[in-house]
């Protein structure tokens, strides 16, 4: 008979955040369908001793843009939901949830409090995002990025003014949202 190893979740409106933790893990083996259905099983410790997972979640997800990272700790899951929208609870099933299921309070952000966080903060422990493919691989070039405060002028832009000259714009970096593509 399986074990239930113990599931921590979280979320925001578009995407689940579910963490396995099971050291050590292996023979891991997931699934995820469409209409919510969830499966994982591995094996760990030194007898082999067989977990098991077998969850219907509430809604239906997209699973082409769901993502696994299998850590030495943890096995972690960035599920991306059909819906953009809040669940009230994690299951499709009403009722006492599983003891196994757990709230991950470290990285649960309120409803309406998702303005004020819009997920930066969000701590993704020990998973390897290099393995997922998130495309954009090139280095962040800072040059043309303006420190100063924009109402100050220098005085070779006073000057430029002066003249009538006129400046040329400036380059602003702008930060990417979080993208989640295909993959697990």
């Amino acid at each position: 008979m399986s074990r239930h190893p113990p599931l921590k979740w979280a979320q925001r409106a578009d995407v689940l955040f579910i963490k396995i933790d099971l050291p050590d893990a292996k023979d891991v083996k997931l699934k995820l369908e469409p209409e919510g259905k969830f499966y994982f099983s591995a094996t760990a410790g030194a007898d082999s001793v067989p977990y098991e997972i077998d969850i219907e979640l509430h809604d239906k997800v997209n699973v082409n843009e769901s993502k696994a990272s299998v850590g030495s700790r943890a096995i972690v899951y960035l599920i991306k939901k059909e819906e953009s929208k809040w669940w009230n609870r994690l299951l499709k099933q009403e009722g006492k949830t599983p003891a196994f299921v757990k709230v991950d309070w470290d990285k649960w952000v309120d409803e309406d409090e998702m303005d004020e966080k819009a997920g930066a903060d969000m701590d993704f422990g020990d998973m390897d995002f290099s393995q997922l493919n998130l495309g954009g691989g090139g280095g962040f070039d800072a040059e043309g990025v303006d420190d100063e405060d924009e109402d100050s002028d220098t005085e070779e832009e006073e000057e430029e003014k002066k003249e009538g000259e006129s400046i040329g714009k400036k380059e602003v970096a702008t930060p990417l949202g979080n993208q989640v593509e295909a993959g697990a």
